[in-house]
């Protein structure tokens, strides 16, 4: 008996538990994070944010989800244009899914009040507190036999406010420390950097970052071009050092691509320098094609600039 009413109350302190939890997190909230998602389909969101390409099959395993259930919800993320799917290259039977660039917006948006949400709930606590309760986190999840989540190398998503000039003082710090470009460089990006802000069309105009574990690694411009119409011209890339060698940069110039078909260009065009090698491999294996170069000193240095084509 003794050994009954023992269970009975740590089953009461569980669910105890949970009621003060789905409370405090707000999931008793109609919109989760004050956003027009469920719980449900927030984590939908995260997995597809979280995944170059993946299928509802997995998807539903991952999350456990039934499949009528997952199969509305990618229904409704279709209509609201926050998914897109194709064929799968090794196995036409099979559908690949991925967000389109208004579902990465709004996993942006949810991740990023979702940071809110949790720097706001730790922020009464001190560091040993913090600690003690991550700790307690790990228990519970280590008890339960929690499966280790996917996690890919990286996320692309647009850019939020304050990126840019991040965008700015990378190019800068890098290309002197790895080119000894000097400060006309960086000036040359914060001219660039200020035109795309300024005269920003959301329709045909994009930045991509690439972000690794809450760290900005990578970016990417794609723009009008002033002068030719149906002319796009990729921008800005970049790749941190010690992100390199995950297909960052080939990921970041394969969406300016599927981009740039999506609203109508009908070429893509980019201006680079020979001396840069890694990119050049980059562009040629995108389908890029250099159709001019001619020799100039800029940034302190002799250089060989080129100008690069795809047709789309």
């Amino acid at each position: 008996m003794a050994d009954e009413i023992a269970a009975a109350r740590r089953v009461e302190a569980v669910r105890r538990f949970n009621r003060f939890y789905t409370r405090q997190i707000g999931l008793l909230q109609e919109g989760l994070l004050d956003s027009p998602f469920t719980l449900t389909e927030a984590r939908v969101v995260y997995e597809l944010a979280h995944h170059e390409r993946t299928t509802a099959t997995h998807l539903g395993e991952e999350l456990g989800l039934d499949p009528g259930y997952l199969s509305r919800i990618l229904r409704d993320f279709r209509k609201r244009g926050l998914r897109e799917r194709q064929p799968s290259p090794r196995d036409g039977r099979q559908v690949l899914l991925s967000l389109t660039d208004e579902g990465r917006a709004a996993f942006v948006e949810l991740n990023a009040a979702s940071r809110r949400q949790i720097e706001a709930m730790l922020s009464g606590l001190s560091e040993a507190e913090e600690e003690r309760l991550v700790q307690a986190m790990h228990a519970v999840e280590g008890l339960l036999g929690a499966r280790p989540e996917h996690r890919v190398p990286y996320v692309l998503r647009p850019h939020q406010n304050g990126e840019l000039g991040w965008v700015v003082q990378r190019h800068g710090a890098l290309y002197n420390r790895e080119y000894g470009w000097d400060e006309q460089f960086e000036a040359l990006v914060a001219e660039i950097v200020a035109g795309f802000i300024q005269s920003f069309d959301a329709r045909r105009e994009r930045c991509w970052i690439a972000e690794r574990e809450g760290e900005n690694v990578g970016s990417v411009f794609l723009m009008k071009h002033p002068e030719r119409k149906g002319v796009a011209k990729l921008r800005l890339l970049l790749v941190e050092p010690k992100a390199r060698g995950l297909g960052i940069g080939r990921r970041l110039v394969q969406e300016c691509t599927r981009f740039a078909r999506q609203v109508g260009y009908h070429t893509i065009t980019l201006w680079t320098n020979s001396v840069l090698h890694a990119a050049r491999t980059i562009y040629e294996h995108e389908g890029y094609r250099l159709v001019h170069e001619e020799p100039h000193h800029s940034f302190g240095h002799d250089l060989v600039g080129q100008t690069w084509e795809l047709s789309l």
